[in-house]
């Protein structure tokens, strides 16, 4: 009797203490955010949104900025992801018109620039945003005894001939930044005037910005035959935070006429099965710790105004005061008729 007591205790000891142990963890979910090839964070900023959420996110890097809005356009109907990010103001309308992107109105959004929010119904939500200006190389132009140029109009001078090197606007999202640029200062009626000039004195026109930047433009590589490239004004600042020693200064500095602000927005693709894990992302990507590890892993600025930048960023990064702009409603409708026009009075 006394066993069977005993037997009796264990087993309700043992059930009760089954009861009560610690559930196993569910597996995380995953999210999937599909990205440009720019595309760039720290692993440690990623892991704690993991670590929070139970969660892991899986980066898809899709060429550039126009090709992997094409690539979440096409697949629409069966989206390859959950967010995308990447879309700039150069190509925001036509995601809109798509109607890719399901409206969320992230909190971030009360303290933010309204320079920033260009779609009013949230479906796309600025992150960061940069400059595309002239560099050039320091080095070069002490060596040559020549003063850099110092608007967009010196660039057609004799001086300057055979000294720059731009990208493609039809292949490249800082060619078509900086052809904007060009519209937003000359007009419709005078741009391409600048551009014909501006072949006649020997612009080299490359298809993407690493070819522009580290195989033609001389500082990068000391060996490229152009000390002018289209690039940021923070390329400044990436030079001396990547150099391969330290530097007391660095050896580009940026043209500050004719710069076009460019800004990236991020969206959650329409038909996520994730919504609620998408949301958190982009609260996520509008809160401290991802935008004050933009600045040194994208090399632009953070679109939250309590974010801080790194040390190098505030002291070689060249802030543009007066950038040029262009209505989304401009560029959406003329976009494609300006890069034709680019086409043929510049690589034909």
């Amino acid at each position: 009797m006394k066993k069977l007591t005993f037997f009796l205790i264990l087993v309700t000891v043992l059930t009760a203490a089954c009861q009560t142990a610690t559930p196993v963890p569910a597996e995380p979910a995953t999210l999937v955010v599909m990205t440009h090839d720019s595309f760039a964070v720290s692993e440690e900023v990623v892991r704690q949104f993991e670590q929070a959420n139970n969660v892991f996110v899986s980066f898809v890097k899709s060429g550039d900025a126009g090709a992997a809005l094409n690539k979440a356009i096409l697949t629409q109907d069966a989206p390859l992801a959950d967010v995308l990010f990447g879309v700039d103001n150069t190509f925001l309308s036509r995601a809109l018109e798509a109607g890719i992107f399901e409206p969320y109105d992230a909190p971030a959004l009360a303290q933010m620039d309204p320079q920033f929010k260009l779609d009013s119904q949230n479906r796309a939500l600025p992150v960061d945003y940069g400059d595309v200006c002239i560099n050039y190389d320091k080095a070069w132009f002490e060596q040559k005894g020549l003063t850099p140029p110092a608007s967009l109009d010196d660039l057609l001078t004799p001086a300057y001939a055979n000294l720059l090197v731009v990208e493609n606007p039809a292949t490249s999202s800082p060619g078509l930044a900086f052809l904007l640029a060009t519209i937003a200062r000359y007009g419709e009626t005078g741009y391409l005037d600048f551009w014909k000039a501006l072949r006649a004195n020997g612009v080299t026109v490359v298809d993407g910005w690493e070819t522009a930047y580290y195989t033609n433009f001389s500082a990068s590589s000391g060996k490229g035959p152009q000390p002018l490239v289209v690039s940021y004004a923070t390329s400044p600042a990436a030079e001396v935070i990547f150099a391969p020693e330290p530097l007391s200064d660095s050896p580009t500095a940026s043209l500050l006429d004719g710069c076009f602000r460019q800004i990236e927005f991020v969206g959650i693709l329409k038909g996520t099965p994730n919504r609620a894990l998408a949301e958190k992302f982009i609260n996520f990507m509008l809160d401290l710790p991802f935008q004050q590890d933009v600045p040194g892993q994208m090399f632009v600025y953070p679109v939250n105004p309590a974010a801080s930048l790194p040390e190098a960023f505030q002291k070689y990064a060249q802030p543009v005061s007066a950038p040029l702009t262009l209505p989304a409603d401009s560029i959406a409708a003329n976009r494609e008729a300006w890069v034709q026009a680019f086409t043929e009075a510049v690589l034909r």
